[in-house]
This record gives C-alpha cells, sequence and structure tokens, in this order.
C-alpha cells in the first residue's frame, strides 16, 4: 500500500471527505473542467456537474480505487469534513505588508496578536506544517450558528481560513516536491468562539419573496409547484451538494423558462434567493445559476394547459 493510499484513509478514517488532487500539485484532479464548462460526458455530471466538494468521499473502497491508479494528492472538504482550518502563510521574498505589519513575518504572529486582544490563547489542536513553511491549524466547525466560509485576509496579513466551499492539502501529500507534514497529531479543537465570530458571515438583508406572476389555471399551478419544488431542492440539500442542487433546480427551471413557462429573470430570481438562503457565495452562485439555466434552454419543456 502507498504511502499517499494510506495517508487517504487515515484522514478518511478521522470523518475528514478526501479527494484526489494532480500529482504534486495543488489543483482538483476532478473534475477537469468548470460548471460553466461542463457537457454531461464525465459520467459523474449526466444530472449535473459534479464537482471536487460532491466527490470528497469518506469511503475506503472509492478511495483504494483512486490512490491505487495514481499518486495522486490529497484534498481535504472543510465544508463536509465539518472543518475550520486557519491557514497561517509566512511572507514570500519581496512581499509588501500592509502599513503596521512590515515586521510581520509569519501569520501565526498576526493570529497571536489577535487572540490577545481578546484575551485568549491559541490552544494544541491537528496542526499541519504546509511545504512552504506555513501552518494549518484544524479546529471543528461550530455546531450551532451560520455555516462558515473560506476568508482571505479577513483575520490580518497572512491569514486566510478555509471552510464550507473551500479544502486543504492533507499532510501526507506533496506539492513542487515540499512536503505537507503532521506537525501535532491530536484530535481538532472546537474553533474558539472567538474566532467564530469574527468569521461569521454578515447577516444577510432581510429577503423579500419573489413574486412571480403566473396565471391562476392548471398551468400556473404546475410552474408554481415546479417552482417551489426547485426552491426547496436548494435550501434543503446537505452541506457538500448544495452547489450541485442548485445546478439541477437551474437546469429543470431553465426547461420550463425555454418553453415559455416562465421568464428566465424570474426564474435567475427565484434560484439567487434559495442559494442566498442556503448559505451559497454570490459568486459561486451566479456562475452555476448561468451554466445551469443554459443548459435548461437546450431542452425546453412545454407545459400542458
Amino acid at each position: 500500500m502507498s504511502d499517499l493510499l494510506t495517508a487517504a484513509l487515515g484522514h478518511a478514517a478521522r470523518g475528514w471527505h478526501v479527494f484526489p488532487l494532480r500529482p504534486d500539485d495543488k489543483r482538483p484532479a476532478f473534475p477537469d473542467h468548470s460548471a460553466d464548462d461542463c457537457t454531461g460526458r464525465d459520467p459523474r455530471c449526466r444530472t449535473g456537474h459534479v464537482g471536487w466538494e460532491a466527490r470528497a468521499t469518506t469511503d475506503p473502497d472509492r478511495i483504494r480505487r483512486a490512490w491505487s491508479a495514481r499518486p495522486y494528492g490529497i484534498g481535504i472538504a472543510c465544508g463536509p469534513s465539518r472543518l475550520v482550518v486557519v491557514d497561517l502563510d509566512v511572507r514570500k521574498p519581496g512581499q509588501t505588508m500592509p502599513p503596521g505589519h512590515a515586521g510581520c513575518p509569519h501569520g501565526l504572529r498576526t493570529l497571536a496578536a489577535l487572540a490577545a486582544t481578546h484575551a485568549a490563547t491559541i490552544d494544541p489542536t491537528y496542526t499541519v506544517t504546509t511545504g512552504r513553511g506555513g501552518t494549518h491549524l484544524y479546529y471543528r466547525h461550530p455546531d450551532t450558528g451560520p455555516a462558515l466560509r473560506n476568508t482571505a485576509g479577513t483575520l490580518g496579513p497572512m491569514v486566510d481560513t478555509r471552510a464550507h466551499g473551500g479544502y486543504v492539502v492533507a499532510a501526507g501529500s506533496t506539492v513542487a516536491g515540499r512536503p505537507y507534514i503532521v506537525d501535532l497529531d491530536t484530535d481538532p479543537a472546537p474553533l474558539p468562539g472567538w474566532l467564530a465570530a469574527l468569521l461569521a458571515p454578515a447577516p444577510l438583508p432581510p429577503q423579500r419573496p419573489v413574486v412571480v406572476d403566473l396565471p391562476a389555471d392548471r398551468t400556473g399551478a404546475y410552474v408554481r409547484a415546479a417552482i417551489d419544488r426547485e426552491a426547496a431542492r436548494v435550501t434543503a440539500a446537505a452541506a457538500g451538494e448544495r452547489n450541485r442542487s442548485l445546478y439541477i433546480a437551474a437546469v429543470a427551471l431553465g426547461q420550463l423558462a425555454a418553453g415559455g413557462a416562465l421568464t428566465e429573470a424570474d426564474a435567475q430570481s427565484v434560484l439567487e434567493q434559495a442559494a442566498a438562503s442556503a448559505g451559497l457565495g454570490r459568486v459561486e452562485t451566479a456562475r452555476t445559476i448561468r451554466s445551469g439555466l443554459a443548459a435548461g434552454s437546450r431542452r425546453p419543456r412545454k407545459v400542458a394547459a
């Protein structure tokens, strides 16, 4: 058994959802296309684009098949794994720092200073040293409160986080020949409350219900039921499945829009509100909806009167 396969199985045994990265690289090995370019030819995408997060798994059989084929690197999908990883980078040669941080060589110093302002300490947790000498601190995602997402610089210079919608290169992998190594092998600690508060997304503004003007007849009732069903598909989707569910819903409403049962603008508004309620980011939402509506438009669906 290869070292990479052993490492991937070990991560999965902790309940962490893993997926293949290109050998010695940070980029996912699959899929090899974006949602916008998805043609459905990939067997996994026959019912809609399936990205790396939805493909991540803890299934030992799937892991053995993948890592027995090639020496893939190991990615950990943070959202399905219920992880928040604090990524503490090191200053790159020639990197310009913001005012007041010129003497800060490592994100760890930024985090330590931030903890001190909250009368807190950085307690031991599962820790990985990255290929470039940075540090990944693994924490358990809070059981309550909003779903935390990726941040870049929110906590300060050289401090990023990965959560829902993000992944990290796992220990046992290499990138550009440099290994990721476990520095402290222990169970991830709960994310400290002060960090969770700083990382919590801003509350959504009050959402006005999307009003779709439909005829008061059998056709209108059918389309109304379809809209409600597809919106519920998105809002009820499990973590790691929300973006795929949004794509499937967009295809379905795109078919109805192409068939003249509702306008594309109404379909888009319904989908955007459902995605916002599910906690999906705006950029991710816009791309997925656009791709799904376009795919649906190629297969118009008429509603019988």
